[in-house]
């Protein structure tokens, strides 16, 4: 036989290195490839015209709705106005995240629709990785896009309340940043539309429909508050609502007046929130991995084949050994004919030629 070539040999030692124990890839390998892996994602969203339009839309959206309810509020003179003017000047977050909603659908449910997922996951065969480096890129577009939009919402609120009664003389001063609870209502509103977004890209990710993912995230943001207003008249049932429904206890990170009436504390409410985007994404992380392979993230890095290199073919050599040498034309004097292995031998048995070796009419 043709002895093994030394780079081959040190080559298939690597292989033997890289390769995963008990379902494992060394954590080094891991982070190498995570800075390449964050490129692409951000590669990918920036490079397609909808994300910028739907984050567009977002703000417009959320800062139009927000100015429009500010407007058609008044506070007539001489009546009291129990109104909550930082939750009424963010009231356009509400619909603004059915926009991020169908943004996060979007980045992964087109690369399913397009085939591109195939490409995302043989450059990045680790499935918890890909599913990661999704919602970090598009964590960070959502932050900035919501920063954007309830900072236009709550200048809009200042300039439009003051002129429909809402005075500082009656109790109501104008909106600013220095107050405590406007801030911690602001910062809440942006996180909130960062958790819807990362609670849509885990059902994307178990769905894989656009239409199906958008139509499931918007039934289960907007379906609750209808259920609690028609149950009005059983309160235990709409506390229960309000409390554990992803919206309605998200939401309640606007309120700053009257926070013993809430069911559920601000920042407890938009814990819950969260504990749903948690659920969403490592279900969809765990489907993701099984549906899509199990153990597809295992990444073998075994020696060439005739499979991957038509200049290479197999020969037998010890148990559980392949050893790597380069076709001459055909089997040396003394030496067996290789058996074809993988689309070589499917080609032999279909007719066709299966390998350098074989020769023309045979």
């Amino acid at each position: 036989m043709s002895p093994v070539p030394p780079a081959y040999q040190t080559g298939m030692t690597q292989a033997r290195h890289t390769q995963r124990v008990g379902g494992r890839r060394p954590p080094t390998a891991a982070r190498a490839h995570l800075p390449q892996a964050l490129h692409a994602e951000w590669t990918k969203l920036r490079t397609v015209p909808g994300t910028y339009w739907l984050l567009a839309a977002a703000i417009a959206l959320t800062v139009t709705v927000g100015a429009a309810v500010a407007a058609a509020t008044r506070c007539p003179a001489g009546l009291a106005c129990p109104v909550d003017t930082a939750k009424l000047s963010l009231t356009g977050v509400q619909l603004g995240q059915a926009v991020i909603a169908v943004l996060a659908t979007a980045t992964i449910c087109g690369e399913y629709s397009t085939g591109m997922i195939r490409v995302t996951l043989s450059a990045t065969p680790r499935r918890s990785a890909v599913l990661a480096t999704k919602a970090a890129v598009l964590t960070v577009l959502v932050l900035a896009a919501g920063a954007i939009a309830v900072a236009g919402s709550v200048l809009a609120g200042r300039l439009i309340l003051p002129g429909h009664g809402f005075t500082a003389a009656r109790g109501y001063p104008p909106l600013s940043p220095a107050d405590g609870p406007l801030l911690r209502a602001a910062v809440g509103s942006v996180l909130y539309l960062a958790l819807i977004a990362l609670l849509s890209l885990g059902a994307a990710t178990i769905i894989r429909d656009s239409a199906a993912a958008i139509g499931a995230v918007l039934g289960l943001l907007y379906l609750p508050p209808v259920i609690a207003a028609v149950l009005a008249s059983n309160p235990k049932w709409q506390q229960q609502i309000d409390r554990w429904a992803p919206a309605n206890a998200g939401l309640t990170i606007q309120h700053t007046t009257n926070l013993h009436s809430l069911p559920i504390s601000p920042w407890a409410g938009l814990g819950v929130l969260a504990a749903w985007a948690a659920a969403a994404l490592l279900t969809g992380g765990l489907v993701l991995w099984l549906r899509d392979g199990l153990g597809a993230g295992i990444l073998r890095a075994d020696p060439p084949t005739a499979d991957d290199d038509p200049a290479v073919h197999t020969h037998p050599g010890g148990p559980g050994h392949r050893a790597c040498v380069p076709v001459t034309g055909r089997p040396a004097a003394g030496e067996r004919r290789p058996k074809p292995v993988g689309r070589r031998a499917g080609a032999r048995s279909r007719g066709r030629p299966a390998g350098p070796w074989r020769r023309k009419g045979r």
